[in-house]
């Protein structure tokens, strides 16, 4: 216990870190995981943008990386981690790196999401004589907000658990700290108190999530 309360600056320093690490990866790869989900939900065959060949590639390479294990990812992605931020380790890689796995994670849960509009509405819209663009922005995603807003929470708990992993090349979170003054040193209450702060974050960002999708979906 007095090991813990000489830890905590260094417990206070891993709180912000994971927080910073998941909130850009979550900003980032949200929006670039909206634009592919979208693409993936309109390219389809019967798509307001039907055009196979897109979707076909979309949908390899959405299939190809999104079920690689994080571990393995960091690895594999180091080398082009290095080309686009200058670092294989340490934070800047580790966030590209989330980034990466969320934007291809956020693409499907959103097409799976959107898909749950009712084509009745899209239909409408489009003999109204809506355009493509205008139906994307003005029924699809709105009509999809709900889940779209449970997807992202989904999401953000998924990229929280793959911070943990930061320590594989020299990042800093709580699961590296954890790891490195808990588990490491045989102290119980240090990596305790790290698993009871990240279920905090993510018990706050699911009860979040779910009460602003519920006001969305009583709409």
């Amino acid at each position: 216990m007095n090991r813990l309360i000489e830890l905590l600056p260094k417990l206070a320093d891993a709180v912000f870190e994971t927080l910073l690490y998941v909130t850009i990866a979550m900003v980032i790869g949200g929006i670039i995981g909206l634009v592919v989900g979208v693409l993936l939900t309109t390219t389809r065959q019967g798509g307001l943008l039907e055009n196979r060949p897109t979707y076909w590639v979309l949908n390899l390479i959405v299939n190809f990386f999104r079920p690689i294990p994080f571990v393995i990812l960091i690895g594999a992605l180091q080398p082009l981690a290095r080309l686009v931020t200058g670092k294989g380790v340490g934070a800047p890689a580790i966030i590209f790196t989330l980034v990466f796995a969320a934007s291809f994670g956020i693409a499907r849960l959103v097409e799976q999401n959107l898909l749950t509009v009712p084509p009745g509405q899209i239909e409408a819209a489009r003999a109204m004589g809506a355009s493509p663009m205008r139906i994307i922005g003005t029924v699809l995603i709105p009509e999809g907000l709900g889940p779209l807003v449970l997807g992202y929470t989904f999401a953000f708990i998924a990229v929280v658990d793959m911070s943990a992993m930061a320590g594989v090349i020299g990042a800093g979170g709580l699961g590296n700290f954890a790891l490195q003054y808990g588990w490491r040193q045989f102290n119980p209450w240090v990596t305790w108190s790290a698993v009871l702060i990240i279920v905090v974050i993510v018990q706050l960002v699911q009860l979040f999530g779910n009460t602003l999708a519920r006001r969305l979906l009583r709409r």
